[in-house]
């Protein structure tokens, strides 16, 4: 799991190795860690590079999941 900006502040780390179960999904993995209200302030989840993945597929063992604050600017 990759975490940035405020993210990676919260979590203490901006990178974490994860061991999942089979079947894990993103929405597992989100609950896991207590990240699934972010999802209302604008935290975008990607998965191997592809932003907005299915949250309920299951990942693949060597999966990247990124977490990325919202972006704000002018």
């Amino acid at each position: 799991m990759l975490f940035f900006g405020p993210l990676a502040e919260k979590m203490g780390e901006r990178e974490i190795e994860v061991a999942l179960l089979q079947g894990s999904s993103v929405r597992d993995l989100m609950d896991r860690f207590r990240l699934t209200p972010l999802l209302d302030s604008g935290l975008r989840v990607a998965v191997n590079d592809e932003i907005g993945p299915d949250m309920d597929a299951p990942l693949a063992d060597a999966s990247e999941v990124a977490f990325l604050p919202p972006v704000s600017g002018g």
